[in-house]
């Protein structure tokens, strides 16, 4: 768990030999490149194609494939990929034809396979539909047109009306229903010409699946020649030397060595300095890797930061299990996870993930265990698992003391990792203060003496050290008090963020008890509906399970993050950083992904 140490290396070599330099550099794959130019130049062309990618999308999401061609003299990109993209947009035209079609067949139902006559077939008379609601058919008395009702159902009378011009809007209770003149026979001919269209133009998507690995292989081509058509604009160049910049990981220095001495280049190694701003490049074990993956996605910390994952990976796994309290669901997580295990382990991303979801539900798990809740039913007192039962989910008291406890360890150890990185300096103890303030307060409310003391201790702490600038004049010591007040302000955040955490009692009651509700009627169900009622049992468990998981399941992902990048952040993490992208083949940078 670490930020990667970073060091500036700039190569020099001959500007003749530039292309096949760099070239050399894309594919030792360890470098994030900077710009030398002032101003970049032309712009370099785009990584590739939309289309090109829209189309090898579309062939990924084919649900059957044919057999890879690895290797054709006579393929070409650009006709393969406009073949598909054509396949794609008609198949979307027939099968929004099909949906139209299929909609007005439905429609059509209630009043049977009729055809209309021609305009002059009833002298200059037509037919008008209406959908009448039978709760208002008792208007239609009152119509002096001649009608005839044509099929009534439950809801609606199906009825026509004969006359030269429409009817108007008030002479009857509902709008006029435009049912087309087309007819049922007519429109269930066309469907199934649509539906068989729809298979030829399949069975060509099949077909073209063939070309995923070489489109693929195109695809990689087309982006390392715009990376490396952007590394050109990178580079400074004279009439003879050329000269490129970037970070790279200082483990690797010696591969950069080895890779300047091979042509030689000269080199220029530079550590990071203060007033540079190096990307950030993060470094954790598999096993816990899965942290990393939320920190990219929302926020990066700066190189000179700390890395936080396997901090949110453990942190998020509790507040999760918190929120989903149930045993029972924590095993249909993990079936889940198990069943997408396969494809989840074809890419490093995906094993990560995976091993992020296997901890959710392993503590999840665990959790439900000790909150004794196995889909919502709680286990008999003198049974193993009641006797592992140490928690309440229904104790309002135990279980916002547990949430608020949980807040201030969170908080706590935030604080505290900034004061461990900041040691040796006197800003180290405003961190400092605040975990005395943040425990002080929580003793102050249980009453424990001294509290307010240390409470006072902390925030002093808070006040004086929060802004560490040195006094040289007077106008300095105002900046530097006003800092410390400005710090002060945080009070009011950190009693906010503490009961922020309130939202795991609430979220974990809010799902238990709705557990408990659906299995309470599905027994009144059985219990009112004898023999039936055994079917709308097992039906409400179902529904209301699958339910009531997928909404504590969303829950648990969404304010178990929040806590972390919000909450977490607000305390631990000061800067926001970049992310370190290395000048690679795309080949080699996806298959390590």
């Amino acid at each position: 768990m670490t930020i990667v140490a970073l060091e500036k290396v700039t190569l020099f070599g001959s500007r003749r030999e530039e292309d096949t330099l760099l070239t050399g550099l894309q594919q030792l794959g360890i470098m994030h490149l900077v710009t030398l130019r002032e101003s970049p130049g032309e712009e370099a062309a785009p990584a590739a194609p939309a289309h090109t990618r829209r189309a090898l999308q579309y062939l990924l999401d084919c649900p059957v494939r044919r057999h890879q061609v690895p290797e054709d003299p006579d393929f070409d990109l650009a006709t393969t990929v406009e073949r598909v993209l054509e396949n794609q947009r008609r198949s979307r035209e027939l099968e929004d034809s099909r949906e139209f079609v299929q909609r007005r067949l439905d429609d059509l139902a209630p009043w049977g396979d009729f055809r209309l006559p021609p305009e002059d077939a009833l002298a200059g008379y037509r037919l008008w539909f209406y959908e009448v609601p039978n709760y208002r058919r008792h208007q239609l008395g009152t119509l002096t047109l001649p009608w005839q009702e044509v099929h009534r159902d439950n809801r609606n009378s199906y009825v026509a009306v004969i006359a030269r011009e429409e009817p108007p809007p008030e002479a009857l209770p509902v709008p006029r229903t435009h049912t087309g003149s087309i007819p049922r026979s007519q429109l269930r001919e066309r469907l199934q010409r649509l539906a068989v269209r729809l298979d030829e133009l399949a069975a060509e998507r099949e077909a073209l699946t063939r070309w995923i690995h070489l489109i693929h292989r195109q695809l990689f081509r087309a982006e390392d020649d715009a990376d490396l058509a952007r590394a050109h604009h990178c580079t400074l160049d004279d009439d003879a030397l050329f000269a490129v910049q970037g970070w790279v990981p200082i483990r690797d220095r010696a591969a950069v060595h080895d890779f300047a001495a091979a042509r030689d280049l000269a080199v220029l190694v530079e550590p990071a300095d203060a007033d540079s701003r190096p990307p950030t490049l993060l470094d954790n074990d598999e096993a816990t890797a899965g942290g990393e993956e939320v920190v990219y996605f929302y926020q990066l910390p700066g190189y000179r930061s700390w890395d936080p994952s396997r901090v949110i990976f453990f942190s998020f796994a509790v507040f999760f299990a918190m929120i989903l309290a149930d045993a029972g669901y924590a095993a249909v997580l993990g079936g889940i996870v198990l069943a997408a295990a396969p494809r989840l382990g074809a890419s490093r991303r995906g094993r990560r993930l995976r091993n992020l979801g296997l901890a959710l539900a392993t503590t999840a798990g665990v959790y439900g265990v000790l909150a004794g809740s196995y889909f919502g039913w709680q286990p008999p007192p003198g049974s193993l698992p009641g006797v592992l039962r140490v928690l309440d989910t229904g104790d309002f008291g135990q279980m916002m003391t547990l949430s608020v406890g949980v807040g201030l360890a969170h908080l706590v150890l935030a604080n505290a990792i900034v004061a461990w990185r900041r040691r040796g300096h006197t800003a180290a103890l405003a961190p400092v203060g605040w975990i005395a303030a943040l425990l002080a307060g929580a003793a102050l409310y249980l009453g424990l003496p001294g509290a307010g003391i240390v409470l006072a201790a902390g925030l002093a702490a808070v006040a004086v050290f929060s802004d560490t600038r040195p006094i040289h004049n007077a106008g300095d010591l105002l900046r530097r008090a006003a800092g410390g007040l400005l710090g002060l302000a945080r009070v009011t955040n950190a009693f906010g963020d503490v009961l922020s955490y309130l939202r795991l009692f609430a979220l974990g009651l809010a799902s238990a008890s709705l557990a408990v509700t659906f299995n309470q009627l599905a027994a009144d169900a059985a219990a009112a509906y004898p023999g039936l009622g055994v079917l709308l049992e097992v039906l409400i468990l179902a529904a209301g399970h699958a339910l009531n998981f997928a909404l504590a399941v969303l829950s648990g992902v969404v304010h178990g993050l929040r806590l972390n990048v919000i909450e977490f952040y607000n305390w631990g993490i000061s800067d926001e950083g970049y992310p370190f992208r290395p000048f690679a083949r795309t080949e080699k940078t996806l298959w390590n992904n």
